[in-house]
């Protein structure tokens, strides 16, 4: 009985690898209407929705699950038995990458920016809880912290330990792919939407939604992840285009505001802790501050400034990153107004 019952492990776990993917617990996210939010920002009630892929739940959530079933399949594909990736402290990449290494009987090795002080809550909490072993980079720039995860996956590979080295943020076409299937659920749950809101880190969320819906659709909202995030949007869009025969090329600009940014990367605006605030106030949806409420500012922004008008349906893309906001310097400041109160 027992060798049976792997036996159908065995053959599910190898239909998945022929499909190119493996199962991480993604499924058809909702689309949830914001009517109180839509009308704080200017818009109509029934104009705003939310589509919830913060609800993808393998190891709290977020955007990258989809870009993972892809890479985990390739990397299994290869023969793989640790991944390594790069990030932040506060990755949620590395958080999720972590997630699935469990969830697929893998080691994972996390390289990630500092030196670790000041960074034991949030996602490094959750690194703690799934075993990661954790490489501290020290301040380094992006190139220096690729060039170390490599040294460390060579490091791996001598010892016997077969490891596969992610992209960083998970952001390279075959990643993109998992948001060209939220595309596909876009288009079926929303086909009269005229505007779908994202954040851009790394650039594959918002590469897979142009790729599925088209540029003239598609507004992104740069959190400061990389010093040229629209080039790399528009290069992993084309990539993937170029893989999919049924998909048609880009043409024209893309709609991508880089207004949001601020003082840098995870450093949160006033706009966009109102932004915050507001989401949370008027329809309980919990932001987090390095992403998804720069991208809601940037939706608040795009209505004061005419792109956005009343009376054209509008999807949020909520990619998660919860985790995160108690990472981060504003919980400690939200905890002091609830004390205060």
């Amino acid at each position: 009985m027992r060798a049976s019952l792997f036996a159908v492990f065995e053959s599910a776990f190898y239909d998945w690898r022929v499909a190119g993917r493996v199962d991480l617990g993604v499924w058809r996210t909702p689309l949830e209407p914001a009517p109180r939010l839509a009308e704080r920002i200017g818009l109509q009630s029934g104009d705003l929705w939310v589509k919830r892929d913060d609800w993808l739940g393998l190891g709290g959530g977020g955007n990258k699950v989809r870009k993972l079933e892809f890479l985990c399949a390739q990397a299994i594909e290869q023969g793989a038995r640790t991944l390594v990736t790069t990030g932040a402290a506060q990755s949620n990449y590395a958080r999720l990458t972590a997630a699935a290494a469990r969830r697929l009987g893998m080691d994972v090795v996390l390289v990630l920016e500092g030196d670790g002080s000041g960074t034991s809550t949030g996602n490094l909490t959750l690194d703690g809880l799934l075993g990661a072993e954790i490489h501290w980079a020290g301040p380094c720039a992006r190139s220096e912290l690729d060039d170390l995860a490599k040294e460390i996956a060579e490091e791996l590979r001598a010892s016997g330990r077969q490891p596969a080295l992610m992209p960083y943020g998970g952001s390279n076409a075959l990643g993109a792919r998992g948001y060209l299937e939220c595309a596909e659920e876009l288009a079926e749950q929303a086909p009269d939407a005229r505007h779908v809101i994202v954040a851009v880190g790394s650039g594959a969320t918002m590469a897979g939604l142009l790729a599925g819906l088209g540029a003239e659709r598609v507004l992104g909202v740069d959190a400061g992840a990389v010093p040229d995030a629209e080039m790399r949007v528009r290069a992993i869009a084309d990539e993937l285009i170029a893989s999919e025969s049924t998909l048609h090329r880009l043409s024209g600009s893309l709609r991508f505001s880089g207004e949001q940014v601020g003082a840098g990367y995870e450093q949160l605006t006033d706009e966009a802790l109102q932004a915050m605030r507001d989401a949370a106030r008027c329809e309980g949806l919990v932001l987090d501050p390095v992403y998804t409420a720069k991208a809601m500012a940037g939706l608040v922004a795009a209505v004061g400034s005419g792109e956005i008008s009343p009376g054209e349906r509008t999807v949020f893309v909520h990619t998660g990153g919860l985790p995160g906001l108690f990472g981060h310097p504003v919980a400690e400041q939200l905890a002091g107004e609830a004390r205060s109160r």
